[in-house]
C-alpha cells in the first residue's frame, strides 16, 4: 500500500504563476520522486508568493492549508526543492514547530529536520555571500567617485552580480565532467554524487565539502 503525501509547489511572482513557469517542473520532479519511493500524491497546494523573510509563512495561505491537510491525513508534506519552502533558517525552524514531517525530493526521503536546517543554513550563507560581494563592489565604486543614485551605480551593481554569476558558471563548467563521470558509475542522487566528490577529494568553489544542495546548484547551471 502506498503512503499518501501532500504536495506543495510555489513560484515567486504572479508572472510565473500565470505562465506556469516552474510549476510544471516542480510537479514533474514530485511525480518522479513519488513513483520511485512508492508514494501517492493525495493533494496538491499551489502558491504564488515570495519566499523571503522569516515570517513568510504568514503570507502563504496555501502552505498553511498544505500543513493542515498533512496533519489531517497524518502524512508528510513534500516539496521539490528546499527553496520552495525557504532559504531562511528561522523560517525552516518555525515550520518544524508545526510537527508536520517534510520531504524535500531533491535531498531524498531520509533528510531529517536537522539536515533541512543545515541545508537551509548553507543556502542562506551562499545568498549572504553574494549580497556581501555586491555591497563590496558598490563601496569600491563609491570610493572611485561614483555618486549614489547615479545611473552608473546600477551598472556597477549589475556588473558585480554578473561577475559573481560568471565565476559560478565557470566553476560549474569545470566540475561538470567529474560529476558526469560519477553519474556514469550509476550514482544518480545528488546526495550520492556529493559523497563521491568528497571521497575523491574534490572541493567546492570555496574549498569545502559537497552537499546535495550544492550538487543540485551545479547541475542547474550546466
Amino acid at each position: 500500500m502506498t503512503q499518501p503525501i501532500v504536495a506543495y509547489v510555489r513560484v515567486s511572482t504572479s508572472r510565473q504563476g500565470r505562465s506556469g513557469l516552474g510549476l510544471e517542473a516542480q510537479r514533474a520532479a514530485l511525480a518522479r520522486f513519488a513513483e520511485a519511493e512508492e508514494l501517492e500524491i493525495a493533494a496538491e497546494f499551489v502558491e504564488v508568493e515570495t519566499g523571503t523573510g522569516a515570517d513568510a509563512i504568514d503570507r502563504r495561505p496555501q502552505l498553511a492549508a498544505a500543513l493542515a491537510e498533512a496533519r489531517k491525513r497524518k502524512c508528510p508534506a513534500i516539496v521539490a526543492k528546499l527553496d520552495r519552502l525557504s532559504r531562511d533558517v528561522h523560517f525552516i525552524s518555525g515550520l518544524m514547530a508545526h510537527k508536520v514531517p517534510f520531504i524535500v525530493a531533491e535531498l531524498g526521503a531520509d533528510a531529517d529536520p536537522f539536515m533541512l536546517h543545515l541545508y537551509a543554513a548553507l543556502a542562506e550563507k551562499e545568498r549572504n555571500l553574494i549580497a556581501q560581494r555586491t555591497r563590496d563592489a558598490l563601496r569600491a565604486a563609491k570610493a572611485r567617485g561614483v555618486v549614489l543614485g547615479n545611473p552608473k551605480l546600477a551598472d556597477v551593481r549589475n556588473r558585480a552580480v554578473a561577475t559573481v554569476k560568471a565565476e559560478a558558471d565557470r566553476f560549474a563548467k569545470n566540475i561538470a565532467p567529474i560529476i558526469r563521470e560519477v553519474q556514469a558509475t550509476g550514482v544518480s542522487s545528488h546526495r550520492g554524487i556529493a559523497r563521491s566528490l568528497n571521497a575523491r577529494g574534490v572541493a567546492t568553489a570555496r574549498g569545502g565539502a559537497w552537499t546535495a544542495v550544492q550538487v543540485g546548484s551545479i547541475l542547474r547551471r550546466v
